[in-house]
């Protein structure tokens, strides 16, 4: 059971990951069109806010190795 769950925390840190990188990338490009104005950019910045949460707390508990 214990490979299991630590397979499925390591799958589930790889996805949050690639989504905070895929976000940042997002937003950049928003950036670059001067849209940081915009909805979409908004919803991009408080989905960022809301994995970096997530990683810090990964961070706190030594589940996550400090940048």
């Amino acid at each position: 059971m214990d490979e299991k769950r630590l397979k499925a925390f390591e799958d589930m840190l790889a996805a949050i990951r690639k989504q905070y990188d895929d976000t940042t990338e997002k937003m950049a490009k928003l950036k670059v069109e001067g849209k940081e104005k915009t909805v979409t950019y908004r919803q991009l910045f408080a989905n960022k806010l809301q994995i970096q949460a997530m990683l810090s707390y990964y961070r706190t508990y030594g589940l996550l190795e400090v940048e």
